[in-house]
């Protein structure tokens, strides 16, 4: 079982940044393949980013240049660095772990990120 604690959620303008950090407990956060999803209202779920175990990293075509994925080992972290925020970024942000290109094991409870113009 992985317990994932969200934080760093907010009210933001367009063209801003917030950071986003989630921490795991539970298991061995090295051997966990990490990631980001939001989900905005009347829509789905949908996939943000990820980092694996293997340090490989990949982002969803919307926020590919303008979101940074990073993980710390040693404090079981991980977090998300979003920039150039757009209105369209505005959802819930759900950090997720045991994620792989199809499914996800452990849902954090989710951080609201808001962008206003």
């Amino acid at each position: 079982q992985v317990q994932l604690v969200e934080s760093g959620g907010g009210l933001v303008q367009a063209g801003g940044s917030l950071r986003l950090s989630c921490a795991a407990s539970g298991r061995t956060f090295s051997t966990l393949n990490m990631g980001w999803f939001r989900q905005a209202p009347g829509k789905e779920r949908d996939f943000v980013a990820r980092f694996t175990r293997t340090g490989i990293k990949s982002y969803g075509d919307s926020v590919k240049g303008r979101f940074t994925i990073s993980r710390d080992n040693t404090k079981n972290t991980v977090h998300l660095q979003m920039n150039s925020l757009k209105l369209e970024d505005t959802a819930v942000y759900y950090c997720a772990a045991d994620v792989t290109p199809s499914t996800v094991t452990y849902w954090g409870q989710g951080t609201q990120v808001t962008v206003s113009s």
